[in-house]
């Protein structure tokens, strides 16, 4: 005993066991600092900023520009006169009409597909997992394909698979681009985006408490009423965040209308982007162009917060 405690002594002088002090300096050396913790993130940050803002950036200058791509002696300031223009323009107000029935359409449509297939999707049966690969596949294919392949093998007026499903109700030979085009653009949307409702509608259904639905049928409740007043409330943010974010990559649609109709016939489905390609690769206006793409990146950030909004509201609750 006596040696064992000689020996602790020995230990304490000779700085085996440090003091308080050392410790903290020891645990301040350890701990990352500021620079070591973000440094990993600077090269991703650099990136995003050259990849996103510096165009804005150049945006923001063009638009104060009186830019024409064919004249390059053209560039002179003008300030606001761009955005008066394209407010005061004619096929700018069509173009913001055609892209909130376009959106709107779209998204209603394809959100009430979302539920029917969740809804489905959601019991036990045989093949659900082919059936639910299946009805994703939509959603992983490429928007200018899918606008190739509706055009040539679904809207053709002599052989397309619409004009021959729709036969035996008396329906032949509809050249459905030329005659109904904005229902054609909002077709091929909806065919698009029901997958991504049915996955975002999907998830809410199976984080639904299994308990909860055994107590309304328990209580009498039949099927339509356990799904309106359990089910579809449970689902609320669900259809919210679905409808936010579909709504903020519809107003984005370029490449169906390009692909199918031109934005046309006339100008009937000319939407915001494409409005946006017509005033700089037609006509080369660049100054009024980039005016235009400010006032659509201003409206999509007022829905994506909105969006985001909604996404903080969920995470708390299931927190």
């Amino acid at each position: 005993m006596r040696d064992r405690g000689r020996r602790r002594g020995d230990g304490l002088r000779s700085g085996a066991f440090p003091s308080p002090r050392h410790r903290a300096a020891s645990r301040r050396l350890a701990r990352p600092g500021w620079w070591q913790r973000h440094a990993p993130l600077l090269p991703a940050l650099v990136f995003a900023i050259v990849l996103t803002q510096l165009p804005f950036v150049f945006t923001l200058y063009y638009s104060v520009l009186d830019r024409n791509l064919l004249r390059p002696e053209t560039g002179r300031f003008v300030g606001l006169e761009n955005y008066g223009k394209v407010f005061t323009d004619d096929l700018f107000r069509n173009a913001v009409f055609n892209t909130v029935k376009l959106a709107v359409s779209a998204v209603v449509l394809s959100m009430v597909l979302g539920i029917l297939l969740a809804v489905l999707l959601d019991k036990q049966f045989f093949g659900r997992g082919v059936l639910r690969t299946l009805l994703i596949t939509p959603f992983l294919v490429m928007p200018a394909a899918a606008a190739l392949l509706w055009k040539t093998s679904m809207y053709n007026p002599v052989f397309g698979l619409l004009n021959w499903a729709l036969s035996p109700f008396g329906v032949d030979g509809i050249d459905w681009v030329s005659t109904y085009p904005m229902l054609s653009i909002v077709l091929v949307l909806t065919w698009q985006w029901t997958p991504f409702m049915m996955l975002i509608l999907l998830a809410g259904l199976q984080s639904q408490s299994y308990a909860v639905v055994e107590a309304a049928k328990v209580d009498g409740a039949n099927g339509w009423a356990t799904f309106r007043f359990v089910t579809l409330p449970h689902l609320r943010q669900f259809i919210e965040l679905g409808i936010l974010l579909g709504s903020i990559f519809i107003v984005q649609t370029f490449d169906p209308i390009f692909m199918i109709t031109q934005g046309g016939p006339g100008q009937a489905t000319t939407n915001l982007p494409y409005f946006i390609y017509l005033q700089a690769f037609r006509s080369f206006e660049a100054g009024e162009a980039a005016a235009a793409g400010v006032i659509v990146v201003a409206a999509t950030i007022v829905i994506a917060t909105f969006a985001l909004r909604v996404i903080s509201n969920l995470f708390k609750e299931e927190a």
